[in-house]
């Protein structure tokens, strides 16, 4: 923006001002000079006369003010013809209240009595200098600080007395303090009060040093303004036109308002060139001569070059300066939109196109024409585009946008209320994020991480989350939600302190007090210890899950359980789809699980089995136990290296779950009050509630009856009988004590 705020200052300030001055001292010079001093001149001189006079002034006054004064230094009538002629002619133009002090020069002027026409013979220069003080000091006093005046020169210039018309088909020059000019060809038409400056309009200023250049001007007096055909700027690398350029004039000959209408065209060469077209431009000027306002309109458009191009569309574009023309303001409306290209720095990089979307735009700009900040009205898109055409597009909504700049570049960007970001990219869902705030914070000139607060919701596909607080980082493409988080995945809602999802993987982790609910399921008849259709719950410290949802790592004082079937471990994971786990302990901290089930005198009865690790696939109804494995019920203990739990099909048991059988291996112990047995495979059956030890040799020691082994040993829960089996090879030992 600065580049086109610096034309227009310069444009206005320098150049438009200039022609107006320099148009309206020969509107004038033209209406009231010339018109009230030559058609003098035949009265005063008599046509009769026919000697020739030297040295005499005429003048003519109203109401004790003098008007003007002509001096010469000699007169010649010539009675052939009805021509009289002037030489050595000056004449000072005081006006009705005496407010100027003008000057008109020339060496010959030739009047025709019959024709009315006064035409001046060689050149006729004319100073025009304004008098404010003309007023209170005496009549024809000159001014006491004589500033640079308005000078012009021209010649040929014929003025009709009858008509009151003046006009001049020669070269006509202007010259002002800093500027001169020329045009070719000046009328004058005094019934319409109108001045047209034909041809070839050329200003040239040496402070800035610019040209301003015209095919045709007119200026009128009601309105008080000029009219300029194909108006052209020039200066230092910078060119502005339009078909037409209107200014209007206060009534002290200064600037108010300019009008620029169709093609409006401003260009700035260099590295940053810059092209602005619009429809219509209208500029007011404050009394000192410094830009007010600046207003594009009509399919405005503006594209500004260099390593990163801007191209941006508006309805209207409104620009307010402060003193001194110092753009502070930039108002832009009617669909705004803007354009923002990246090119990569390298091959691998990544880079970005912006585009941002609004039916308001307001731009606020500091010092050295540098952008502060910037806010829209109303609802507002801000879109990042893949700089190839393919790849992944983020856009951005949100009732109002405000945007900061550090060094003239965006470095943050908040936008509320109902924000939105959605997330495409070809051949996946859609990702949409909600929430009440955005605050989107920038490094040069990329965005280095978007936060969302304020019932923050989140959709990726199947995945849903919902928080207080979520921050992405676009480098890691990391997720992180915070106040009381929620994530629904797959028919899992889970919620923690805190939660990272990896945009790019799919990989989600959860932190802190974490809470895991499986709903949706249907229920697996030839399951077992998780084939109901209740949920199934998990809390932990941690979670972990890496793409599908189905499988998660869960860690830290994990529990896990269904109706009243429990497994707490240190970790567990467990596969929703196939209603598996593994579930792994720490030392001291070992892998309980609770099989609750109903005995037939319909008492539910509890068995808690100990391990190091467990592995359970619901479809092959089977707990397998590892390492210092100890199983127990309410009189019965067991402990083995090795235990598996067999359990019965859901769908013949309308009891929940029913332990089928338990194979224990490797060091088995079986303790029961008052005896225990030893061996190295047991097999306990629910059917008749038997256990049967082999291996070893199985023994067992009763406190009444002593120690028994065997090839077999099987004994009876409830009624305590044992039956021992032996062979050959290996009799039956039986050792008793004897009381002494």
């Amino acid at each position: 923006m600065a580049l086109s705020v610096s034309s227009l200052r310069r444009w206005f300030a320098a150049g438009a001002i200039l022609v107006i001055l320099t148009v309206a001292g020969v509107y004038f010079y033209a209406r009231h000079r010339v018109q009230n001093a030559l058609k003098q001149v035949p009265e005063k001189i008599g046509l009769e006369i026919k000697q020739t006079a030297k040295g005499f002034s005429i003048s003519r006054s109203d109401q004790g003010r003098t008007l003007f004064k002509l001096e010469a230094s000699k007169a010649v009538q010539f009675k052939a013809g009805g021509h009289a002629e002037l030489h050595d002619v000056t004449i000072t133009l005081y006006g009705r209240d005496s407010s100027r002090y003008d000057k008109i020069y020339g060496s010959d002027f030739d009047y025709d009595q019959q024709t009315g026409q006064a035409s001046a013979k060689g050149e006729v220069q004319i100073d025009l200098e304004a008098n404010p003080e003309g007023v209170v000091n005496p009549d024809q006093a000159p001014p006491k600080d004589l500033k640079a005046p308005i000078h012009l020169k021209t010649s040929g210039l014929i003025f009709d007395q009858k008509s009151g018309d003046a006009f001049t088909k020669e070269k006509v020059e202007f010259e002002l303090p800093e500027v001169t000019g020329s045009a070719v060809g000046v009328h004058y038409l005094a019934k319409t009060n109108v001045l047209s400056l034909d041809s070839q309009i050329k200003l040239v200023t040496t402070a800035p040093d610019s040209t301003v250049s015209a095919v045709h001007a007119v200026v009128t007096k009601d309105p008080r303004q000029v009219v300029l055909d194909h108006p052209q700027f020039e200066m230092a690398g910078r060119h502005c036109e339009a078909d037409t350029a209107t200014l209007s004039l206060r009534p002290d000959d200064t600037l108010g308002s300019a009008r620029a209408a169709g093609n409006v065209l401003i260009r700035v060469a260099g590295d940053r060139g810059a092209e602005i077209h619009a429809d219509q431009l209208d500029v007011s000027m404050t009394q000192s001569n410094t830009l007010r306002t600046a207003v594009f309109s009509g399919s405005v458009k503006a594209d500004v070059a260099g390593d990163q191009p801007i191209q941006a569309t508006a309805g209207r574009v409104t620009l307010d300066f402060a003193r001194e023309s110092q753009l502070t303001k930039v108002h832009a409306e009617d669909g705004v939109r803007l354009v923002q290209r990246q090119e990569p720095s390298s091959p691998s990089a990544a880079a970005q196109n912006l585009e941002v979307t609004s039916r308001v735009m307001d731009f606020y700009v500091g010092a050295q024409n540098r952008m502060q900040r910037a806010e829209t009205s109303g609802p507002a898109q801000v879109v990042f585009l893949p700089v190839s055409g393919d790849g992944p597009q983020t856009i951005v909504t949100a009732g109002q946008f405000f945007a900061h700049f550090e060094e003239g570049q965006l470095s943050s960007l908040h936008g509320a209320p109902d924000a939105r970001i959605m997330s495409k990219d070809s051949g996946q869902p859609d990702r949409v994020s909600t929430s009440e705030n955005l605050d989107v914070e920038f490094q040069t000139g990329k965005i280095a991480s978007l936060l969302q607060t304020g019932n923050v919701a989140y959709q990726d596909g199947e995945r849903r989350a919902w928080g207080n607080r979520a921050r992405y980082t676009p480098s890691d493409q990391i997720l992180v939600l915070t106040g009381s988080p929620r994530v629904n995945d797959q028919g899992m809602t889970t919620t923690a302190t805190t939660m990272l999802m990896n945009r790019a993987t799919g990989d989600a982790t959860a932190e802190g007090d974490v809470k895991s609910t499986y709903s949706d399921l249907k229920a697996q008849p030839n399951g077992a210890l998780l084939a109901s259709s209740s949920p199934i719950h998990v809390t932990s410290g941690m979670m972990t899950v890496h793409g599908n949802a189905a499988v998660a790592l869960y860690s830290g004082g994990v529990r896990l359980w269904q109706d009243a079937n429990i497994v707490n471990a240190q970790t567990i994971e467990f596969d929703r789809d196939h209603r598996s786990m593994l579930a792994r302990g720490a030392p001291g901290k070992p892998v309980s699980t609770v099989l609750t089930q109903t005995e037939k005198n319909e008492k539910p009865v509890s068995v808690e089995i100990t391990s190091s690790v467990l592995t359970y696939t619901d479809i092959e109804r089977r707990a397998h136990f590892e390492k210092d494995v100890t199983a127990r019920e309410a009189n019965i203990t067991v402990t083995a290296r090795e235990m598996d739990a067999f359990l019965k099909p859901r769908e013949t048991s309308e009891e929940g779950t029913q332990l089928e059988k338990i194979v224990a291996s490797q060091r088995v112990l079986v303790t029961q009050p008052g005896r225990e047995a030893t061996g190295d495979q047991l097999v306990y059956t629910t059917a008749d509630d038997k256990f049967v030890l082999t291996g070893g040799p199985p023994s067992i020691f009763d406190a009444e009856h002593g120690k028994v082994t065997g090839v077999s040993l099987t004994f009876f829960r409830l009624d305590g009988r044992v039956l021992v089996e032996g062979n050959n090879s290996f009799p039956t030992v039986t050792q008793t004590r004897v009381a002494r």
